[in-house]
């Protein structure tokens, strides 16, 4: 059955074909009960009646490659070889409807909420409320690489099909890339080439443990006089282009407290410019709720995936209900076939 539209066509990235355009973006569960980061029924349930749903590709939520760096100790993670039996078991059962998998390897930095020491590029705190982390050692710089290397060979080894850097919405790879939050006089620091090195090593590292599809989420608006602008971004993601990195999934805000006007497709703009100027594929995200736009922004040459965050938590199965808005036909699970 072949496609009438962008949004149910498929893509193909390296080794990896996605059925169609849909993506369901990383958002945390906070329902690890033990905080130990294992995967339970809540995950398997989560994730899974997406896949039925018929979505392409499905990210499951940001995973910290150190316990110091998780977003909330009730985070799935991926520190530990003990995490690949629960991933694996997930990936399968996803795998089984037809949508390919993607892990987030992250690192929440200063805004880590962890019962110890926290580490950042520089000892700033996310605001007034916040612990002032620790300044990071270059020791602790060449841990916290060799762990995102780490927490590639985990994601392969649990089935992952493609894998997604976390460099969004103020963790630590975020924090290392905005003069917001790095004040650092070592080669990390001052220029945006050397607020760069760590992002550049890390994917560096990955690449030595992973050769599928590589994605890196940016915080592509700092909204900020002082922080990033667009043609840092657009530097940023022709520099990641270079090292081997396949798509760029484009949101933005985190990096500091600040109020952020929303509205639909908001963050669109940040995506079909650096799909044009930095010539790499992109990903779109942000108050994405139709299939009228999101068949939009593709033929429009805005971004080569739709990401989508909470209406896919209002409707698993928003797939159909797009196909249905664009009078498209698409195969429903053989259990639903009388009702689709």
């Amino acid at each position: 059955m072949s496609a009438k539209t962008a949004l149910f066509s498929p893509l193909e990235i390296k080794n990896v074909t996605m059925k169609n355009r849909i993506v369901m973006s990383p958002m945390c569960m906070y329902s690890c009960g033990q905080e130990d980061g294992m995967v339970n029924d809540w995950h398997m349930t989560h994730y899974t009646s997406r896949a039925v749903g018929q979505a392409g590709l499905i990210v499951t939520e940001a995973v910290p490659v150190t316990r110091q760096g998780q977003i909330s100790p009730q985070d799935l993670g991926i520190w530990s070889d003990d995490h690949i039996p629960g991933l694996k078991k997930l990936n399968s059962s996803i795998k089984k409807h037809g949508a390919k998998t993607a892990v987030q390897l992250g690192h929440a930095g200063r805004k880590a909420v962890y019962d110890g020491e926290t580490i950042a590029p520089s000892a700033i705190g996310f605001d007034e409320k916040a612990k002032v982390p620790k300044e990071m050692t270059s020791g602790q710089i060449n841990s916290t690489i060799d762990a995102f290397r780490e927490g590639a060979r985990r994601a392969a080894e649990a089935g992952y099909d493609v894998v997604e850097l976390h460099g969004a919405h103020g963790y630590l790879i975020s924090q290392f890339l905005s003069p917001l939050s790095n004040r650092r006089e070592d080669h990390y620091g001052g220029s945006l080439e050397n607020r760069f090195r760590f992002l550049k090593e890390v994917t560096e590292e990955v690449k030595k443990e992973w050769d599928g599809p590589l994605f890196v989420r940016l915080s592509t608006d700092e909204y900020h006089p002082e922080g990033n602008g667009m043609e840092d971004f657009v530097t940023i993601a022709g520099w990641l282009k270079e090292l081997g990195v396949d798509l760029i999934d484009c949101s933005t805000g985190g990096i500091i407290r600040t109020p952020i006007q929303v509205y639909p497709g908001y963050q669109v703009k940040h995506s079909e410019t650096i799909r044009q100027q930095a010539g790499i594929k992109t990903g779109a995200v942000g108050l994405i709720t139709t299939g009228v736009q999101a068949e939009e922004i593709l033929q429009n040459g805005r971004a080569d995936l739709i990401f989508l965050g909470r209406e896919f938590l209002r409707d698993p199965y928003w797939p159909r209900t797009a196909a249905r808005e664009l009078g498209e036909e698409i195969e429903p699970p053989r259990q639903y076939g009388r009702s689709w």
